[in-house]
């Protein structure tokens, strides 16, 4: 029987956390991308932009991401494609983070006092003007804290990729727990890795909320 030492262990868990944070950044940065998208239909002066972009957060918000993961691996091969897992994991992934990030961005713009919109208004600015010129760089300032904060609930549910065969760390931490049959080490370095990738993100959130706050009180 071949002995694994903890370094051989922590080792094949460390590798398999590189494909947890690649899936990580694709599902924050693509995210984010839709979520400008819904956040601009959400806002909209059209109803029907709303009512599409309100039907979309509620179906992602509304749904477990597990299911979400299942039919993005199985509607996608029922079209006749050879579906990946980390494709798979991939559009499921972008999907639900851009329906959470729409909806904290939407409280930020929401959070600018209405005065902003009709000055800008009065200078003959379009919707689309108000917002990048105006808006957005005044909610940027108030969203920063909430979305690095959210980016740990994206890390977290990277580890439910796991169930459609994407091999990341939570899997890893099975095919390394069945070979070595020692799952308290195994589950317990794996805790550790996602500790060690979320944490900092987490104390940045906290950190970027209180100078947030103290720049408010100083104003």
């Amino acid at each position: 029987m071949t002995e694994f030492t903890t370094w051989d262990i922590l080792r094949n868990l460390l590798l398999a956390a590189r494909w947890t944070i690649l899936l990580s950044l694709v599902s924050f940065i693509g995210g984010g991308l839709v979520g400008v998208a819904i956040l601009f239909m959400r806002t909209a002066r059209a109803k029907g932009l709303r009512r599409f972009a309100w039907a979309y957060i509620e179906l992602f918000q509304g749904t477990p991401l597990l299911m979400q993961l299942f039919l993005a691996f199985f509607g996608l091969g029922l079209l006749g494609l050879d579906v990946p897992a980390w494709l798979a994991a991939g559009v499921a992934l972008i999907l639900w983070t851009a329906a959470f990030l729409s909806e904290i961005w939407r409280g930020c713009v929401e959070a600018i006092h209405k005065g902003q919109w009709e000055a800008s208004s009065s200078l003959g600015m379009g919707y689309f003007q108000q917002m990048r010129h105006v808006i957005l760089p005044q909610a940027l300032k108030i969203a920063v804290p909430p979305t690095v904060g959210f980016s740990v609930q994206v890390v977290k549910a990277t580890s439910l990729t796991s169930i459609i065969g994407f091999v990341e760390l939570s899997k890893a931490g099975t095919v390394v727990t069945n070979a070595t049959f020692l799952p308290f080490t195994v589950y317990g370095l794996v805790a550790l890795i996602y500790f060690a990738l979320c944490w900092p993100l987490s104390k940045s959130s906290q950190i970027l909320e209180r100078r947030l706050n103290v720049a408010h009180r100083n104003h």
